[in-house]
């Protein structure tokens, strides 16, 4: 016996010893006890063991295919059978075009396989389990009907990996073996029987009775559902009908293709399989959850601060105004977006206008911000005893309920940046009379932060975008966020640096050695992009430079100093002058901090008051030394080193205190209402 086909007889006992003996053994749809996991495959040389045992698993597949895991869950099957890969509309059907055999099951690339059951006898020819159509159909969706998979006896679609739930399930079929016409071929009857998930929904099916006729097209919908993860779909043959019509062995099922999808939303799952809207409803409780406590310690938080305030405030004597907050929103019109101006370190920054005309800029300080009350109300103590015609001045400040907000006086010209790098975009022009002014005006404020007021600070980030400019281009030195006190006689040593690339000195950009000489450095590269028009973080187009300092000694040494005066200013400037800032400059820029004067010496050479001391370039190791290294160390900085409001910081001597940041604001250029207002 050559072949023996056993399916679906419900057979039980152990696998036969004989079942490689015929050249094809179908054993599939049987009960067997199959115990050795080498025989728990679906095919076995020549033998179709397609579910052929007892034993399953807890996923619901066959027991052959216990080793499939599923990489994620199918929520529809569309197979193009017995034809190539095709797309209808927005759908793929599958290729199922591979060969079949007399009894053999076959897996695919996807979450389905199929198995074939049964031998054409009398065909006389080659066994066919496929066959294409040779004329058009004509036909809706005629592409999908070419090709069919036919089989003798019975044959089997199964989906694994499939989403629980109610599915909507549609066989497309075409008699495309027989004929329309007067010929012995239109005599054929091809009837068979469906089954889905193993129960029979349809008996006798004749594909060419159903349709109308052959070549033509019929869709047999039924419903199933899937409480397993598998959908099993299985044609067989009724044993009825004509067998030798066209030819020989001519019966059994046909079908041209499957569609199956669900009659649910599907549930999106993540790679572990929990449904998404699971995750999604923990996420939103959780979320809500926090959102809840937030708001409580929110509540709780500004209570508490608002008490904490009031009580702080008691006996506090304020060298500087309160604003209402009534006040403030009539200045700001209710803090209108028109009305804000830039944006700083602690919140946004408005401008208002008072009852009584005065102009004001308002900081807003956000809830965000880290600063306490305490430090809040020292660092206001402090800014209000800072009081000289180069600072900007601290009207006041604003302290009800939550609200945290400084006044300052409003600044019409905005920074000294934009005045000598972006002059043409906002039409300011700096004549060289105006340019000595601003320079004058900056050393007197320096000088009297560093000694002459009842404080000595250090503010550490003197740069042109913190010089700030009234109607009249006086300048105002602003930002204090980064200023240390500075116990005279205290070398302040800080393992955080904060400042900005190019205008911090070299022992504290390197070491964190902190004094007012750090102060002085910044000032020599303000100085100098006074005198030239340009910022010192451009990039530099000579190889021998890497800033302004380096440009200036490169002229100096080719006797062409006169050529870093802003070309902007033409002719219209005294020479005498411009020596003598460019030479203070490079006094204040010199590598050794002890070699740099006091910003009261500053003022009285730049004044005129006393000589200025012609620098002679130390060309000594020790120098070179640290020149090449704060040059390799500020090529490896960031542009900007972002500012830090609070700092691991050790003094010798004694605790240095800080403050944090309460800089004025950081202006937007852009502000349609900054242009309005020029």
């Amino acid at each position: 016996m050559k072949k023996k086909y056993l399916t679906g007889n419900l057979f039980t006992g152990p696998l036969p010893n004989w079942i490689d003996r015929p050249d094809y053994t179908d054993l599939s749809y049987n009960n067997l006890s199959i115990e050795n996991p080498e025989q728990l495959t679906c095919q076995q040389g020549s033998v179709n063991l397609f579910a052929s045992s007892l034993k399953g698993n807890d996923s619901g597949m066959v027991s052959c295919l216990d080793n499939n895991k599923c990489p994620k869950t199918w929520y529809s099957l569309h197979v193009n059978c017995g034809g190539k890969l095709i797309s209808n509309g927005n759908i793929k059907y599958d290729d199922d075009s591979q060969e079949a055999g007399p009894a053999r099951f076959r897996r695919t690339g996807s979450n389905w396989v199929f198995s074939n059951t049964g031998h054409f006898f009398d065909s006389g020819r080659v066994d066919y389990y496929t066959w294409s159509n040779t004329t058009k159909l004509d036909i809706n969706n005629g592409e999908l009907y070419m090709d069919a998979r036919v089989s003798p006896l019975s044959l089997t679609y199964y989906a694994f990996c499939m989403g629980n739930g109610s599915y909507t399930i549609s066989l497309h079929f075409a008699e495309i073996m027989f004929t329309d016409d007067q010929t012995y071929s239109s005599l054929g009857r091809r009837v068979f029987d469906i089954y889905v998930q193993r129960k029979l929904v349809l008996k006798d099916f004749n594909i060419a009775k159903e349709a109308g006729g052959v070549g033509k097209a019929i869709i047999k919908k039924f419903t199933a559902t899937v409480n397993s993860s598998t959908l099993e779909i299985r044609l067989q043959w009724a044993g009825k009908g004509t067998t030798g019509i066209p030819f020989g062995s001519v019966h059994g099922p046909l079908i041209s293709a499957i569609s199956v999808d669900p009659d649910f939303t599907p549930q999106e799952k993540n790679k572990d399989g929990v449904p998404m809207h699971y995750i999604v409803a923990i996420i939103v409780t959780g979320a809500l959850v926090i959102i809840i406590i937030f708001a409580i310690a929110w509540w709780k938080g500004c209570l508490k601060r608002k008490v904490s305030l009031e009580k702080e405030l008691m006996g506090v004597d304020f060298q500087t105004g309160l604003f209402s907050l009534r006040k403030i929103k009539a200045a700001t019109k209710n803090f209108d977006i028109s009305f804000k101006i830039g944006e700083g370190g602690f919140g946004p920054v408005y401008k208002g206008v008072l009852s009584d005309g005065t102009v004001i800029a308002v900081k807003q300080l956000s809830s965000k911000s880290k600063q306490g009350n305490r430090e809040f109300i020292n660092e206001i103590g402090m800014i209000s005893a800072l009081q000289h015609p180069c600072l900007v001045k601290l009207y006041g400040c604003c302290m009800e309920g939550n609200q945290l907000m400084l006044i300052y006086e409003y600044m019409e010209n905005n920074s000294l940046a934009r005045a000598l790098f972006e002059p043409e975009k906002f039409g300011l022009k700096l004549n060289w009379s105006t340019r000595q002014k601003i320079c004058v005006g900056i050393a007197r404020g320096l000088a009297y932060l560093h000694g002459e007021s009842r404080l000595k600070i250090v503010h550490r980030d003197i740069k042109a975008t913190n010089v700030l400019l009234d109607k009249d281009l006086n300048p105002k030195i602003s930002d204090f966020g980064l200023a240390k006190l500075d116990e005279e006689g205290y070398t302040h040593i800080t393992t955080r640096v904060a400042g900005t690339y190019g205008y911090m000195a070299p022992e504290y950009a390197m070491h964190g050695y902190l004094t007012d000489k750090a102060d002085v450095y910044s000032f020599g590269i303000v100085a100098l992009e006074i005198v030239s028009g340009k910022s010192n973080n451009m990039n530099w187009s000579k190889e021998e430079c890497f800033s302004l300092v380096d440009l200036v000694h490169l002229l100096k040494k080719q006797s062409d100093l006169m050529d870093l005066v802003d070309e902007r200013l033409g002719k219209d400037f005294r020479k005498d002058e411009v020596v003598v800032m460019i030479n203070v400059a490079l006094l204040c820029t010199q590598v050794s901090s002890m070699h740099r004067p006091t910003m009261t010496s500053v003022v009285c050479m730049l004044e005129g008051k006393t000589n200025v001391l012609e620098v002679v370039l130390d060309t000594s190791e020790v120098l070179d030394g640290k020149k090449l290294e704060m040059q390799q160390y500020y090529r490896m900085r960031e542009k900007n080193i972002t500012h830090e409001t609070q700092e691991e910081s050790i003094s010798m001597g004694e605790t240095s205190a800080s403050m944090s940041d309460i800089g004025l604001y950081s202006i937007n250029m852009d502000s349609s209402f900054q242009e309005k207002s020029h």
